[in-house]
């Protein structure tokens, strides 16, 4: 992903995803899942995965420094993110 035109790796640990999960206030991680995949989001929501994704891979930043970010390729940009974050977090690998 893209923040402030800078390439940014993200992740999804056990940790990022438990940290996700009491930040939703989700039941689970199969509500969490079901949750991005009905659309059923906000925009909040979508600031605290990716946040979770990019501190899992290093970065120190918090949400309100993400939300004021510019993110490449706007408001499309970070739902695509989020979306290729998931998929690759819940993905078997190919073999």
């Amino acid at each position: 992903m893209i923040v402030n035109g800078v390439a940014m790796p993200m992740r999804l640990t056990l940790g990022a995803l438990a940290e996700l999960e009491a930040r939703l206030e989700s039941d689970s991680l199969q509500s969490l899942i079901e949750r991005f995949e009905s659309g059923d989001f906000r925009a909040s929501d979508l600031v605290a995965l990716l946040a979770a994704g990019l501190r899992a891979a290093g970065w120190d930043g918090d949400e309100a420094e993400l939300a004021q970010a510019d993110i490449g390729d706007g408001p499309i940009g970070a739902a695509k993110a989020a979306g290729r974050l998931l998929r690759l977090a819940f993905s078997l690998p190919e073999r």
